[in-house]
């Protein structure tokens, strides 16, 4: 296993000298898919000491791992389907992260479970969270604690008396998942992993009956490559059956889009000092605290149309208000959203007797000789997920695999994070910052903070807030595109940072002075920089106004006609001949 100094850098050098290893090395195991499930399997095959290359279409996270309810948690109400493995599975995985492997990233959150019954709901929930804490969700975290009404609304005044009769309090987790996921990424590439985003595949290479590699295109500049490796590894989520039907290989079980949209509302349009959980007719509604906002959602809907840019149409964000509002002494309205986001989750549909399924939400299955396939699951438990793909991959590996470590391996940004919370005022005083703002930095960087901050002691400037979205430093924007793979304004705005989501003007009103930015070091010229402000503009006005349309078509066609920030992507991609 060779751990690379710098290699965790992915800026413009890493991503040109990825493109002449992709063309010219032979892998073990090649991951298509940038998600936390595909950066995850990349990351474990890594630190088996297997060389590895990971290539992913659009952004590290760009699809359903930047777009979930930002939580980190074991599943409470899977207990109700007798779920007792996969909450204990995902309980550990809680634990791990919180802990060991990205405390930088995953926080502790306090909940409060509103009571609305008298009588059996009080013992029948009370049972459940018990249960929860005695399988491992207590550990790290307080157990819980029974509130009577007038408990509930000291800790949650915003909610109406008459909605609840009582309340528990419990503790999960929460996390920036965008950042999570690139984390993951840059992890993988810090242990050797060549990662590269913005190369699609388009293609599989054989030799007689086994998939040999793949054949990738550059959605930058069209440019075509073909990646050799002894096993593929598909782990594109939605794009789960896209990907099977260019592999020509009959697949083991088939994925289903769901859709979850969640609403963004400011901090002061609920008073609580718990994040809430409602129970819907069909699931449960998480009010989620997110910095100075609140994150409302989700939903659960069929999605059969445009996987790269689902959209959420008012009858979503009626659907959210009308719950949450039915609890609420002061109903929101949609003049209260700051943002809206959709994204699809991947369910499993289809499965066949031949699916080696190792656990009850996600399915691994070796679909053909060097063509692996992983779907489902939830992001909780992506390192369980990732290391059972590459465990079923290790069949094609002709050298013998060794058994995962993920689970002793941190982030980076993990080590030394603890230590560096103690040293915040310090921090502070070296950079000329106020504790505050060095302590969101260290909950969005952990130790990887110096290098932040010392782009910063070269251009002090950078050290000031972007204008139009104070709580993001101009730095932060730069190291995006240095360090942490952004290409696109898209991937800065909406994923390195969550300004799409965080601020009434979705990022349109910052993009000019981002662009700004990060154009020395992406290589812009003023025509490239007007380009990425128009695009990133008119994404943002086909989002807003598809969520003003009453159904999924007419949201989708607004959604889908804005252009792309990948010139060369191909949507669909054509199913040509196999090269033999």
């Amino acid at each position: 296993m060779s751990k690379q100094q710098g290699a965790q850098f992915l800026g413009p050098q890493q991503r040109e000298a990825a493109w002449e290893q992709l063309q010219t090395e032979q892998f073990d195991v090649v991951v298509v898919g940038g998600g936390v499930v595909g950066v995850g399997a990349a990351l474990d095959a890594a630190t088996r000491g297997l060389k590895v290359a990971l290539v992913e279409a659009r952004d590290y996270a760009s699809g359903t791992s930047s777009r979930s309810s930002k939580m980190f948690h074991g599943g409470l109400r899977y207990l109700e389907q007798l779920e007792f493995g996969l909450v204990r599975e995902a309980l550990r995985e809680r634990e791990l992260s919180l802990t060991t492997l990205a405390p930088h990233l995953v926080k502790p959150l306090k909940f409060l479970f509103p009571l609305a019954h008298r009588v059996w709901e009080r013992p029948y929930m009370a049972a459940g969270i018990f249960l929860y804490d005695r399988m491992g969700g207590a550990k790290s975290v307080p157990s819980q604690k029974h509130l009577t009404r007038a408990g509930a609304l000291r800790m949650s005044p915003s909610l109406k008396r008459s909605s609840l009769t009582g309340g528990i309090q419990y503790y999960d987790t929460v996390v920036d998942d965008a950042r999570h996921t690139m984390t993951v990424a840059r992890t993988a590439a810090h242990y050797g992993a060549v990662v590269r985003t913005s190369t699609q595949v388009v293609g599989f290479l054989r030799e007689a009956d086994r998939v040999s590699g793949v054949r990738v295109r550059d959605c930058e500049d069209g440019r075509t490559a073909e990646v050799k490796g002894h096993v593929v590894i598909n782990a594109t989520g939605v794009w789960t059956d896209e990907i099977q039907a260019l592999s020509r290989q009959r697949g083991r079980f088939r994925v289903r889009a769901s859709k979850g949209v969640h609403i963004v509302v400011p901090r002061d349009r609920i008073v609580s000092e718990a994040a809430i959980i409602l129970r819907t007719e069909k699931s449960v509604l998480f009010v989620i605290p997110w910095g100075s906002h609140w994150i409302i959602g989700t939903t659960d809907t069929d999605w059969n149309l445009d996987l790269a840019h689902p959209a959420a149409t008012k009858a979503d964000i009626d659907y959210i208000l009308g719950h949450v509002n039915s609890v609420l002494v002061t109903p929101l309205t949609h003049a209260d959203i700051d943002g809206v986001y959709a994204g699809l989750r991947p369910l499993l549909a289809g499965e066949s007797d031949e699916t080696s399924k190792l656990s009850r939400e996600h399915a691994v299955a070796r679909v053909a000789p060097g063509l692996v396939a992983i779907a489902g699951g939830k992001y909780t438990t992506y390192r369980v997920m990732a290391e059972d793909a590459v465990d079923v991959a290790a069949e094609d590996i002709p050298a013998r695999v060794a058994s995962s470590i993920t689970e002793k391996v941190p982030l980076v940004g993990a080590d030394g994070y603890f230590a560096l919370i103690n040293q915040t005022v310090q921090l502070g005083e070296q950079y000329g910052l106020h504790p505050y703002r060095v302590k969101h930095l260290l909950d969005r960087y952990g130790s990887l903070i110096t290098g932040v901050l010392e782009l910063g002691r070269q251009t002090p400037e950078l050290l000031q807030p972007i204008t139009d979205a104070p709580d993001y430093l101009q730095v932060e924007a730069v190291y995006a595109a240095a360090a942490e793979g952004a290409l696109h304004l898209d991937d800065i705005l909406a994923r390195r940072t969550r300004i799409a989501i965080e601020y009434p003007h979705r990022g349109v009103n910052c993009a000019q002075q981002v662009a700004g930015l990060v154009a020395p070091i992406l290589g812009w010229d003023a025509a490239t920089v007007e380009r990425e402000v128009d695009t990133y503009r008119a994404r943002v006005e086909a989002e807003i106004e598809s969520q003003t349309q009453p159904d999924d078509e007419s949201a989708d066609a607004l959604r889908a006609a804005a252009p792309e920030s990948r010139a060369e992507i191909l949507e669909p991609v054509v199913v040509v001949p196999d090269r033999v």
